[in-house]
């Protein structure tokens, strides 16, 4: 199975990327860690990005905050997808994050999630893999149908408090 490279422009990110980390866990996905930064270190983050398929990774996630470039100069460096991760901020709650990461240029694209939405993130890159590896598929549509059995429960338990 490819890996997924989880890359984050700070380490203030980590507390939101845990989340990532965690879903991928539970799909069974192996994940590498990394903290790389689109304006402090773009040698390394062009490196990361020209080797990823090379060293194992189906999908990039980068998570990043205010400018949050990252995504798009990992994008601009490889033919993997890339998921952004929006990092909420003080400044503007996130929303600087999330249009640095959706107005990105043509042929530059960047697959974008909500602020701070790390388990989604997880979930679309599972998604992506799941095109090629049967079992993974399986994992993700059994993961959807305990999702609606919990809606179901919820919905047969609030009925029965009104009723």
């Amino acid at each position: 199975m490819k890996k997924v490279c989880i890359v984050m422009g700070s380490d203030s990110d980590l507390g939101v990327m845990e989340g990532c980390a965690k879903r991928l866990e539970k799909f069974g996905i192996p994940f590498e860690v990394r903290v790389i930064s689109a304006h402090r270190t773009p040698a390394a983050a062009e490196q990361l990005a020209k080797n990823a398929a090379a060293d194992g990774f189906g999908v990039i996630i980068a998570a990043a905050g205010k400018a949050a470039h990252l995504g798009g100069v990992l994008a601009a460096y490889t033919t993997l997808p890339v998921i952004g991760v929006p990092i909420k901020t003080s400044m503007m709650g996130g929303l600087d994050s999330l249009l640095s990461m959706v107005q990105m240029p043509k042929g530059i694209p960047v697959a974008c999630v909500a602020v701070d939405g790390a388990d989604n993130a997880a979930i679309l890159a599972a998604q992506m893999l799941a095109l090629s590896d049967a079992a993974l598929a399986g994992k993700l549509a059994q993961f959807k149908a305990d999702m609606a059995g919990e809606v179901t429960a919820k919905d047969e338990k609030v009925r029965a408090q009104f009723a």
